[in-house]
């Protein structure tokens, strides 16, 4: 599907399928691109999408359908970005097992994620915390439209980028009338609705989505001790204040539990491993607020958000039935929490050939730990004596600090269109960034 206008470059979709029952909704945000008009008109109609021009070679797009039919993908988006050229997983590992993003021999620490402009700093279920990878995705890929990588030349807006910027892009809801799909994967169940909020006017719509997994029965089906059991939400609420600005809200989250349960056959070597394997629990949210308004030539952005990672590791002693609490017989006890709160703007201007990127955020950020280790136990004789006192390590930290920062972009496009058959680009990018912090 293409879509065109009179002063603006013309944007294509691929793989577009349409189905009977519910409605399929298309957005194009088409760049001005002012052209003399020639006389002879040639078309050319290829499955390849145009860059953009501050990064004609470092940009990979999907479309959602790519996501979808992706072979082993698993509907997961990524571990569908790690079969992209210059993406590969944990070393050690080729990336079967886990989601973690390396590009071009980088950290999976260096990589920034954007749902709809909004940073979301954890797009996975048992995410190891600082990197976001984890073993399985958990962004609903009944939402996404499409997604973006960009490996270098990172647009100037982007902060704490140094190996890749991820964007997601997710699409609106059906302003008609309310339609929905129910998903079974390989290790969940997905129930996506969407339609209109309020009166039938097509200005207000929604996309809600909660997803649960079944691996932990089909482990416990099978023998295996482990149990990953997780449930994820998904929600997107979109409103036409007038034709020229838009109101979003949106929001993911997720509830992680693994653990251990010893089978019936387990001899005492499994046992004892099963016993000195800390169980993980986490729960993560993003909220954010986006305004989004056009202008002559141009457009700003105002975006507000909150996130928040809670990470718990709990070890008890013979701990061999799932769940157990018995504090008497803690042996390891780790909370850490992470809370940010972020305001960003940013101001996009077209002149002729020329675009002009500019804006300014603010963060206020928390990290709080909380750590408890038993070394040894209490040790008493038969009338009560202790004989071995007990040997414990408590200790918590606090930190909180501002984070400011501005910035500002200048580039321009030469030779594109008389050299762009040869692979030939020439551009130049002018970016100014600067950052601080107040703790």
């Amino acid at each position: 599907m293409v879509a065109t206008y009179v002063g603006y470059a013309a944007q294509t979709k691929f793989n577009v399928v349409i189905t009977t029952g519910n409605a399929n909704q298309l957005n194009f945000e088409l760049e001005p691109d002012g052209k003399t008009l020639g006389e002879v008109l040639v078309s050319v109609n290829r499955s390849v999408r145009i860059a953009s021009a501050e990064t004609p070679l470092s940009v990979q797009n999907l479309s959602v359908e790519e996501i979808k039919s992706n072979p082993g993908g698993n509907f997961d988006i990524s571990r569908v970005v790690q079969a992209l050229p210059g993406v590969g997983g944990v070393a050690g590992t080729g990336g079967g097992f886990r989601n973690d993003l390396i590009i071009r021999g980088g950290g999976p620490s260096e990589n920034v994620f954007y749902l709809d402009g909004v940073e979301i700093p954890v797009i996975n279920h048992f995410t190891t915390q600082g990197a976001a990878g984890g073993p399985t995705g958990m962004l609903n890929v009944s939402f996404i439209e499409d997604a973006t990588l960009a490996t270098s030349a990172f647009n100037a807006r982007y902060d704490n980028a140094l190996s890749s910027v991820l964007q997601f892009r997710q699409k609106d809801g059906n302003p008609e009338r309310i339609q929905g799909n129910v998903r079974v994967g390989a290790s969940e169940t997905a129930l996506t609705l969407e339609g209109p909020l309020g009166k039938k006017n097509g200005k207000t719509t929604f996309l809600a989505s909660a997803r649960r997994s079944y691996l932990q029965l089909l482990f416990e089906a099978i023998g295996l001790p482990i149990r990953p059991d997780y449930w994820d939400f998904q929600y997107k609420v979109t409103h036409k204040i007038n034709a020229k600005t838009t109101f979003t809200a949106l929001g993911v989250g997720a509830i992680d539990d693994f653990y251990f349960e010893a089978p019936k056959d387990a001899t005492p070597e499994n046992l004892y491993i099963l016993s000195s394997v800390p169980g993980v629990n986490q729960w993560n949210y993003t909220q954010g607020f986006a305004l989004k308004r056009l202008i002559d030539n141009g457009f700003w952005n105002l975006t507000f958000s909150r996130n928040m990672l809670d990470n718990k590791l709990d070890q008890f002693a013979d701990n061999i039935d799932g769940k157990q609490s018995d504090e008497a017989k803690r042996i390891l006890g780790i909370q850490s929490q992470e809370i940010e709160n972020k305001l960003r703007f940013d101001f996009n201007r077209y002149v002729g050939a020329w675009k002009f990127s500019a804006g300014a955020m603010a963060q206020y950020v928390k990290y709080n730990n909380n750590s408890y280790t038993r070394l040894r136990s209490e040790i008493r004789d038969s009338s009560g004596n202790v004989i071995q006192p007990a040997a414990e390590i408590r200790f918590n930290t606090a930190i909180d600090f501002f984070k400011f920062g501005l910035f500002g972009q200048i580039n321009r496009t030469f030779l594109a269109n008389d050299w762009v058959s040869r692979r030939v680009y020439a551009r130049m990018v002018i970016v100014l960034r600067m950052t601080g912090l107040i703790c």
